[in-house]
């Protein structure tokens, strides 16, 4: 072997690359980690499903459930039926019952900007004049509250969905079921980041009384509008769906211009409305994408075998995830802060935790998993330069089942989004999901402060692989 000329592949510490380097040695270095970060009971864990999880001509069991959870949500076909008050859609809504965004979590635990959206819910609702009020109904028991996952339902940052709050209700086709997301509410002093002044609740009452009836409206005039269709198409022009939706919000307001324009001529308050929904909010079709993104994962619960991600979402304290073999059993572990861009005259200090069910996206193949090609909003979230947006998406390729061709993106070659997050490959690749996701203050009423992208805890992964093998590869 001495006596031909070496080419050799480093792996390990970087140390060994001078050597290489000092003797004119041609070398590639492997980026390579230790699975689990070498942690051997994790590193067994994995073994025991990859050999236990077999059927009887030797196949994998998890792969072929894995199979079946990418192809239903290949299948999935979005489509906008109805805006109605969540009272009218949503089984068990009661005037006193509010949801919220996350996995479940106590009153008294909750954090500021999720305590000042339930005040100011109760107070929309009539129930409470003052916050003092509402705050006495929520630490006596009067408000039955929960996560928005247990009722088909999501919401961005807070997530607050009350009784008489109008939601987009969207079915998937394919499979029957309906999800439900409130309308975005726009910038500024808003509900889902923890305001809960006056304006606020004005804002939320116009949207109840106006913009959601002449919505409606032109929905079912239209027979329902595909978002699945709006999503891919708004993929090719620069978005993904999580922090930049401007052609998706555009590309939404095309789609129902017509049968708007008819709905509207009724209303006095019919250019405002339009505004709202043409120009006034970039922000629009997030909440439409995470409906869509919602009833497209449900009907991926609860497969046998399966090591698909089914929901991630945040309350401001704990980050908790869903796989698809093991329920509606939330993993959880306290949320991180993002690594995010601050507006003027606000830094670190200032943010909560990360929160919201936005991260729904991510778990069909958008958002920070598109970021790759969706370059306008790199430096929006700090992620660096193009190439390392692109990165970010090539690494999701390595811990998901595979990739979506109705959702390609063309400056990554056309290759579709990567779909299908694995917790196995998270925990043996040691690369966590990337999202892209707001930032609101610590404090209620201030609302957001910045952008940037975020990441679950490890721990949540290793609990759900930990979780898994025992049910299933004992």
């Amino acid at each position: 072997m001495f006596g031909e000329k070496l080419r050799v592949v480093a792996i390990g510490v970087e140390t060994f690359d001078r050597a290489l380097q000092d003797t004119g040695v041609p070398f590639i270095r492997l980026d390579w980690k230790p699975p689990a970060a070498g942690d051997t009971d994790l590193v067994g864990d994995l073994f025991r499903i990859d050999t236990a999880c077999i059927d009887e001509s030797g196949r994998s069991l998890v792969d072929r459930a894995n199979r079946e959870v990418f192809d239903r949500i290949l299948k999935g076909q979005p489509t906008l039926r109805r805006i109605l008050p969540a009272h009218r859609c949503i089984e068990g809504m009661t005037k006193t019952t509010i949801l919220h965004a996350g996995p479940p979590v106590k009153w008294e635990d909750m954090c500021g900007p999720m305590k000042g959206s339930f005040l100011g819910a109760i107070r929309y609702e009539g129930l409470a004049k003052t916050d003092g009020e509402a705050a006495e109904m929520m630490a006596s028991g009067k408000i039955a509250y929960g996560p928005n996952h247990a009722r088909n339902a999501v919401g961005p940052m807070t997530g607050m969905i009350s009784y008489s709050m109008p939601v987009f209700a969207v079915e998937n086709e394919t499979f029957g079921n309906t999800a439900y997301c409130p309308i975005n509410e726009g910038i500024g002093k808003v509900m889902r980041f923890g305001a809960n002044g006056p304006e606020v609740i004005e804002r939320l009452r116009w949207l109840e009384k106006s913009v959601a009836p002449a919505l409606d409206e032109a929905v079912r005039a239209l027979g329902g509008v595909n978002l699945k269709n709006i999503i891919a198409q708004s993929l090719a022009m620069g978005d993904e769906m999580h922090q930049r939706n401007v052609a998706a919000s555009l590309n939404f307001h095309k789609a129902i211009a017509g049968p708007l324009h008819e709905a509207l001529k009724k209303r006095d308050d019919g250019a405002s409305v339009a505004a709202f929904v043409a120009s006034g909010n970039e922000q629009f079709f997030l909440n439409l994408a995470m409906a869509a993104s919602k009833s497209i994962m449900d009907p991926c619960r609860d497969v046998s075998h399966s090591t698909v991600v089914t929901a991630m979402s945040r309350n401001g304290v704990n980050f908790g995830i869903n796989v698809s073999g093991l329920g509606q059993r939330w993993f959880q572990a306290p949320c991180l802060k993002p690594e995010a861009l601050y507006f003027p005259g606000f830094g670190e200090d200032d943010a909560n935790p990360d929160m919201g069910d936005s991260a729904i996206v991510e778990c069909i193949g958008i958002g920070g998993f598109a970021m790759g090609s969706a370059p306008a909003v790199v430096r929006f979230v700090g992620a660096g330069g193009l190439a390392d947006a692109q990165r970010y998406t090539r690494d999701m390729g390595e811990i998901t089942v595979g990739r979506n061709p109705a959702l390609a993106m063309p400056n990554m070659d056309f290759a579709g989004v990567p779909t299908g997050i694995d917790i196995r490959k998270v925990v043996a690749t040691g690369i966590l999901p990337v999202i892209n996701t707001g930032v609101a203050h610590r404090e209620p009423g201030i609302g957001q402060v910045g952008a940037g992208i975020v990441n679950p805890p490890m721990a949540i992964m290793e609990e759900a692989v930990r979780a898994f093998a025992e049910k299933y590869a004992r």
